[in-house]
């Protein structure tokens, strides 16, 4: 347990250290940004509308995944899920 737990703390100081940005690219990003991300940041508003319709996306995408594995709508008889079970099941 406690080899574990010194791994986990060694892992978290290294990670935490290279999440973080540094000050040279600190001091390049807007104030929004700054302390998060690494690089020089958006160029033009434009940039943030991009990031936000991404975002959007990938919400979605992860809401309905997660909805549809939990509780999947196929019911019918003739759906091509069944031919698959059918066949594994011979």
């Amino acid at each position: 347990m406690n080899k574990l737990r010194s791994i986990l703390v060694i892992a978290f100081c290294v990670i935490q250290q290279t999440v973080w940005a540094c000050p040279v690219c600190d001091r390049h990003q807007p104030k929004i940004l700054r302390g998060v991300v690494h690089g020089s940041g958006p160029d033009s508003q434009f940039d943030y509308w991009i990031i936000g319709a991404v975002a959007m996306i990938v919400l979605a995408t992860l809401f309905f995944s997660i909805k549809w594995l939990i509780r999947p709508m196929e019911k019918e008889r003739t759906h091509i899920k069944r031919v698959i079970i059918n066949e594994v099941d011979v």
